[in-house]
């Protein structure tokens, strides 16, 4: 790694791997700081350091998740695009029209700003429950838009899609489970009226990754070939078979070897020239999801990764369809997609300060004249190593030996502690030399050398813990649920080399709340590259890419609430304007949420210090202040102010 006094802003870029996942939007400036281009190469540009400082001063604490809607925009602009050059280069006589799964987010501000920018493209909406069947009716207000309604389905599901035709809304109802059909029969006859109907095929193309088990006979969705061919059987002998208008498949979330996607393709197309054949109009071919982001930034078909761009993608999607429907002269159907991660992921950010660090002592203790045995074996085993260098596989070889030395008077300083031979104050020293020991061999391990791996995870155990400011389980529950990496990096001090490896803790009292898996080279890391704290200048990072799911999934473990949230839009001349703001939980929400009652609460602690008053245990000043400061606290953040 390069001296501290010559890292650039480069270094910093190839060290997080901003330089391959961030492009088009993110980015380092000359001041050392994360840098957002919420328009990509269109230009404008804003540094987020002093963004967050702004909003801070507009009384809008960390953690703030930040919401670029320009890049929401830019993302649309993007697969549209992608898919219009593929139509044009493939000579595909069909069209592309999308929808976004209001699962991935189902932030109002958030669908409300999708449905106003997809409006030029007759962009539409996916809903997998009744809830999110009610947002879509309420919200797509484009007779031309797809409304594809996924999900389990009763009576009044169904029938509240069938009323919504007359709405002037074009709703299709995707049939997943054999059961469903009866529903939509029964309905049809009791309204006099149909909707578009869809069905979902349970395709036997394999698949990979965390998602795999989206597709096959085990699927949670979707009709086998014999309950499909039942199906098609069923809605011909009740007169609906002209109202089917789709045919749907998903492989999974985050499709991450474009391969799954063509064999996925081409069986797909095949049904849907068969469902063609079998009398149904068809009309409209739904891809599901899976359009991956590559988080990691290293183009490969990782869990992290997708081995394939958005090009590539739309170029497969729509050659492989032409080549199943041509040839058997069946015209080529509006091509549907579900592409929810791909759209969502960029705009939103987290970033949120860090409060303090701990790390192993491995400072160098004093010497007492009355130490043990043990402690001045360690001493002297500390002076071995500090002899040693790392010019030799001999001198490696010593480096083990000592190391093995030192844990061994460790546990000797152990035993003699729990047997009582010794005091605290010499088991303390011992446990500060073992790591002092630890720290001088981990200085002296060769970079350019195969390492004995008890030594080569001696960085890692020395590493530190830095303590954030925000709920693993709130704002990433993903990198804990599934062990999804997500971008992470300081977002200020990237002009300078960073000289501490630490993990990263969030405030939920669970130990599995922390981050401790890292976008590495090759393969994630365990530790962040991070630099050291200076007194009380704040610290800042971010986690990118986490505008799919991850606000949606988040709950109130520990009743850490919601973060603050803010809507960003550039201006003309590079400045920007806030079009939301949305506050976050409150002591008070999250207490409510529980079914406690804030007041109730207040008025026991008032009686309980009314009691203590009269028995001379409490000043009524100081009933006062107590008072104060639990409506002050129900008033506040759920998160750690300054």
């Amino acid at each position: 790694m390069s001296d501290s006094e010559h890292w650039s802003i480069q270094d910093s870029a190839a060290l997080y791997g901003l330089d391959r996942w961030g492009d088009p939007y993110f980015s380092i400036n000359g001041r050392g700081h994360v840098s957002v281009q919420p328009q990509g190469e269109r230009g404008g540009s804003l540094d987020l350091v002093d963004l967050v400082a702004e909003l801070r001063g507009r009384n809008l604490g960390l953690p703030l998740l930040i919401r670029f809607d320009d890049i929401l925009e830019d993302r649309l602009e993007r697969l549209h695009a992608a898919f219009e050059r593929a139509i044009a280069q493939y000579d595909y006589r069909g069209r592309y029209q999308g929808v976004f799964p209001v699962k991935c987010n189902q932030q109002r501000h958030v669908v409300e700003e999708l449905v106003s920018c997809g409006h030029r493209w007759n962009f539409g909406l996916e809903a997998g429950s009744k809830a999110e069947l009610l947002i879509a009716l309420s919200l797509l207000d484009d007779p031309e838009a797809l409304l594809i309604c996924n999900g389990y389905k009763d009576r009044l599901y169904i029938e509240t899609a069938i009323l919504a035709r007359r709405l002037g809304r074009q709703p299709v109802v995707v049939i997943e489970q054999p059961d469903e059909v009866d529903r939509i029969i029964e309905a049809s006859r009791s309204l006099e009226a149909a909707p578009y109907i869809g069905v979902r095929a349970k395709l036997s193309s394999r698949s990979t990754g965390r998602w795999g088990s989206s597709v096959g006979d085990k699927a949670k969705f979707g009709l086998s070939i014999p309950d499909l061919l039942a199906t098609v059987e069923r809605l011909k002998q009740h007169d609906l078979l002209q109202d089917l208008r789709l045919l749907h498949f998903h492989i999974g979330s985050q499709i991450n070897d474009i391969a799954v996607l063509k064999d996925a393709l081409q069986e797909a197309g095949q049904i849907y020239v068969e469902l063609t054949r079998l009398g149904a109009p068809m009309g409209f071919l739904d891809v599901g999801g899976g359009l991956g982001i590559d988080y990691d930034g290293s183009r490969t078909a990782s869990a992290a990764s997708t081995n394939y761009s958005l090009q590539n993608y739309a170029n497969d999607v729509v050659a492989t369809v032409r080549e199943c429907c041509e040839p058997n002269g069946v015209a080529v159907p509006t091509l549907v997609s579900e592409s929810g991660r791909a759209i969502a992921s960029h705009f939103s950010l987290l970033v949120f300060d860090v409060l303090g660090s701990s790390a192993l002592p491995a400072s160098v203790p004093s010497h007492r004249n009355d130490e043990p045995l043990t402690v001045r074996n360690l001493r002297e085993t500390l002076a071995t190593i500090q002899e040693l260098s790392s010019s030799a596989e001999a001198e490696l070889v010593r480096l083990q030996e000592a190391w093995n030395d030192a844990l061994k008077f460790k546990q000797d300083a152990l035993a003699a502690f729990r047997l009582g031979y010794m005091g605290l104050r010499d088991r303390a020293t011992a446990e500060q030399l073992t790591w002092a020991c630890a720290d001088a061999i981990a200085s002296r391990l060769p970079a350019d050398q195969t390492v004995p791996e008890e030594l080569s995870a001696l960085r890692g155990a020395l590493a530190g813990t830095y303590y954030a400011n925000f709920s693993i389980f709130r704002s990433a529950p993903d990198t804990w649920a599934i062990d999804q990496l997500f971008p992470v990096l300081p977002i200020q001090k990237l002009e300078q080399r960073p000289s501490r490896l630490a993990s990263l803790a969030d405030l939920t009292c669970d130990s599995d709340g922390r981050l401790d898996r890292f976008i590495g080279e090759g393969q994630p890391k365990t530790l962040l590259e991070l630099h050291a704290l200076e007194g009380d200048e704040p610290y800042l990072i971010a986690l990118f890419l986490s505008g799919a799911y991850q606000e949606v999934m988040g709950n109130l473990h520990n009743l850490f609430g919601t973060t603050n949230a803010v809507h960003i839009r550039l201006s003309p001349g590079g400045s920007y304007r806030i079009d939301h703001v949305v506050r976050g939980d409150t002591n008070a929400d999250v207490l409510e949420a529980m079914e406690h009652d804030p007041r109730a609460l207040l008025e026991r602690l008032r009686v309980a210090a009314e009691a203590a008053i009269n028995n001379g245990k409490l000043r009524i000043d100081e009933s006062r202040r107590l008072l104060d400061h639990l409506e002050s606290s129900l008033r506040q953040t759920t998160y750690l102010q300054d």
